[in-house]
């Protein structure tokens, strides 16, 4: 009898991919240099397991405050700050640092920064705001005429009135904020990377596709791979119906050149048994959510590997003016 192959390989052979086929590129603006494959997919059945990845551990606490605070539309790091979630400290205390080279505000480190932010409403409030991201273009999209629509209400919505629907798309990618696109002032100071997702009804279960424009496979992607699982049940919850298959489709799939030995690493470990999730009974719509009604049992990963994280996206209204100087220079 043939032995099916752990899910888990399919990240497990993407990082192979990229080790084997990738073309080296280096970022204009930072210098870190990936190695990328572009054009890739990697799909997870959900009403058997939950693809939380086992050969390194996943901080799976992050995941849902993270989730939370977007599902609940929120804008503002405090949040995630209290919780002991710190992923997102750099952006606002970078913001806060341009302040302090222009003489607005005093000298703080970043330790001092996050930890004022806790404790001081009035402070995270003026310099914990973080202006179009997931939270806010999921549930508040800033539209023209000056109304916030709420995509992921919608999205619900639409699939509960019609199953068939193959219009069911939440995305973040608003060309106003974009580099390229935007004013220097409203340019965005923080990547959206996984930027669209749609979802559909299959086999009466509730599936949902991600596409990921850029996608660091080592840090970043395991998360994204729980987070966007996780969201496939909540909808699916709301619903009434069972989770079905997790789709992740990438854009630019990369490996920083300074974590391919803790790729290498990874790939040398055996997947482990999947775990389960429960949501709780009292979660009946996307508005019902929180962190503690999800419950994780069966998770024993091999220990986590530890890497640099690189700040990506974000220009400053410097950098920015310096970045369109040298684009006008180069095209003369």
């Amino acid at each position: 009898m043939e032995t099916k192959r752990h899910p888990e390989y399919q990240y497990l052979d993407l990082c192979q991919d990229i080790l084997d086929h990738a073309t080296r590129q280096e970022d204009q603006g930072t210098g870190d240099v990936t190695h990328s494959v572009f054009g890739r997919q990697i799909r997870f059945d959900l009403a058997h397991e939950f693809p939380l990845l086992t050969t390194k551990k996943v901080f799976w606490k992050a995941v849902i405050h993270e989730l939370y605070w977007f599902i609940s539309g929120q804008s503002n790091v405090q949040y995630l700050a209290k919780n002991g979630v710190h992923i997102w400290d750099d952006y606002p205390y970078r913001i806060y640092r341009e302040k302090i080279s222009k003489g607005l505000m005093p000298e703080m480190t970043k330790e001092d920064f996050v930890k004022k932010l806790i404790e001081d409403d009035t402070f995270a409030k003026e310099h914990g705001e973080l202006k179009h991201i997931y939270g806010e273009l999921w549930r508040r999209w800033p539209a023209t005429d000056g109304r916030n629509v709420d995509q992921l209400a919608w999205a619900v919505e639409e699939l509960r009135h019609d199953p068939n629907a193959h219009n069911v798309i939440v995305t973040s990618w608003n060309p106003q904020y974009l580099y390229g696109m935007a004013l220097p002032e409203e340019a965005l100071r923080f990547p959206i990377c996984h930027n669209m997702y749609q979802l559909s009804i299959q086999h009466e279960k509730v599936c949902l596709q991600l596409y990921q424009r850029s996608a660091d496979i080592f840090l970043g992607v395991p998360f994204n791979i729980a987070s966007y699982a996780l969201l496939t049940h909540i909808v699916a919850r709301a619903l009434g119906r069972e989770a079905g298959e997790f789709i992740h489709t990438f854009g630019d799939v990369h490996v920083y050149e300074n974590h391919i030995e803790q790729v290498k690493e990874q790939m040398g470990r055996e997947p482990r048994p999947f775990p389960q999730i429960s949501l709780d009974a009292s979660v009946k719509s996307i508005d019902d959510f929180r962190p503690e009604h999800v419950t994780l049992t069966g998770y024993d990963p091999h220990p986590a590997i530890k890497a640099e994280l690189a700040l990506v996206g974000g220009k400053s209204s410097s950098e920015w003016k310096e970045f369109i100087r040298k684009k006008k220079a180069s095209i003369q």
